[in-house]
């Protein structure tokens, strides 16, 4: 059957790899990307290694073929990396150089394809557990200062018992210092909003985080087809503590998780305390406060700087004190997660002491260092009005 113009093979075509000798018969088209095809194929003759049943993937391009050859190398045997069984050149009939590689056949296609098939969401658990085995790969690369820069759902793939593994290697780059790799070829689809803008110009591995963390929120919701914006993550189908790693993963771009291996440590991690501690006085600590107070914000503020505090609009790297009142319902990630307690999370995590106070607990402070003072500044709580 002769090929289709576009199509670099053809169906029932043989090619032959000069590396390994074997024949690879080719069945038909899979799919095709920016750097290729990849055709489902069966192997010819006999061989230890390499399954009767694979896919062959062919560009016209040698720097992403190397690449993918290269990782295929480094990552072989990985549980949650596609296998890389054969690389090789082929010349076709017109003369024109192709560049091929054997690869490990997904039974269910990419997560694109298989969430759209299913139109279901996966269990927090199952979702958990296949994210952190993406990153095991991605932690790999970056302990070796290489960046992947193209975490999409359809370089994800679905393998025998719904196993997630990762694939495709083409935008690879080592990165030559902690500052990134320049943001020069990447996927608009899922890379973050700030370097397709411009705006950033390296990519670092905070970026791939970023991508890791819309595969895990498409994996719950159950929909690959777009992004998912921070507004939508309260909305999750999952525990407020994923929901909060999905928005620690796709937020601003300082407060993210650094590296696949911090993401790890987090998924693996129950969730933070956040029980209130105690404080005798609030005379020269730096006071931020979160949630809907009893009293009026403005109050509040001005109880805080009587008492001796110096209050901030929010969490820094100066805080010490966090008023906390009722969690808005339409906190970002959940109940435990509104954007204050999220960044107080992450600053103790980095290890700076900061003490939670609740509402009660703040007006029964500064009103009994008010009394000690004489009763200057002493809130009449039935008026809800300072006195004298």
């Amino acid at each position: 059957m002769p090929a289709h113009p576009r199509h670099l093979l053809a169906p029932a075509q043989t090619v032959s790899s000069p590396e390994t000798g074997l024949e690879y018969r080719i069945d038909r088209l899979l799919g095709e990307g920016g750097f290729g095809q990849v055709y489902l194929a069966r192997r010819l003759g006999r061989s230890s290694v390499v399954p009767a049943r694979l896919c062959i993937k062919v560009s016209a391009r040698i720097d992403s073929w190397l690449r993918e050859a290269y990782f295929g190398q480094l990552l072989e045997g990985h549980p949650r990396a596609i296998g890389v069984f054969d690389a090789f050149p082929l010349v076709r009939s017109d003369g024109r150089l192709l560049y091929c590689l054997a690869l490990e056949y997904a039974r269910h296609g990419d997560l694109r394809a298989f969430l759209h098939r299913t139109d279901k969401g996966w269990h927090e658990r199952t979702a958990r557990r296949e994210i952190a085995g993406i990153l095991q790969v991605l932690g790999k690369l970056h302990r070796g200062q290489v960046l992947h820069r193209d975490l999409t759902p359809m370089n994800v793939f679905v393998c025998e018992g719904r196993s997630l593994k990762l694939g495709d290697f083409g935008l690879v780059r080592q990165q030559s210092d902690r500052r990134g790799a320049t943001a020069d070829a990447l996927n608009p689809m899922l890379a973050p909003s700030d370097i397709v803008a411009g705006a950033v110009p390296k990519w670092q591995a905070r970026d791939d985080v970023y991508q890791v963390g819309q595969l895990l929120g498409m994996l719950v919701r159950g929909d690959a087809r777009a992004r998912i914006r921070t507004g939508e993550i309260r909305l999750l189908p999952c525990s407020d503590q994923l929901k909060e790693i999905v928005y620690r993963c796709i937020g601003e771009r300082r407060k993210r998780y650094e590296t696949a291996d911090e993401l790890i440590q987090a998924l693996r991690t129950p969730p933070a305390s956040l029980r209130a501690g105690r404080l005798r006085t609030l005379k020269g600590v730096h006071l931020a406060f979160t949630g809907i107070l009893s009293r009026p914000r403005r109050q509040a503020q001005a109880a805080a700087r009587r008492a001796g505090a110096k209050v901030h609009g929010g969490p820094s790297a100066l805080t010490s004190v966090v008023v906390r009142g009722r969690p808005n319902p339409r906190q970002a990630a959940g109940r435990d997660a509104g954007l204050k307690l999220m960044e107080i999370k992450r600053l103790r995590a980095k290890g700076q002491r900061i003490t939670l106070l609740d509402d009660g607990q703040f007006w029964r402070l500064v009103t009994r260092r008010s009394g000690r003072r004489g009763g200057s500044g002493v809130v009449d709580q039935r008026a809800g009005r300072a006195t004298t």
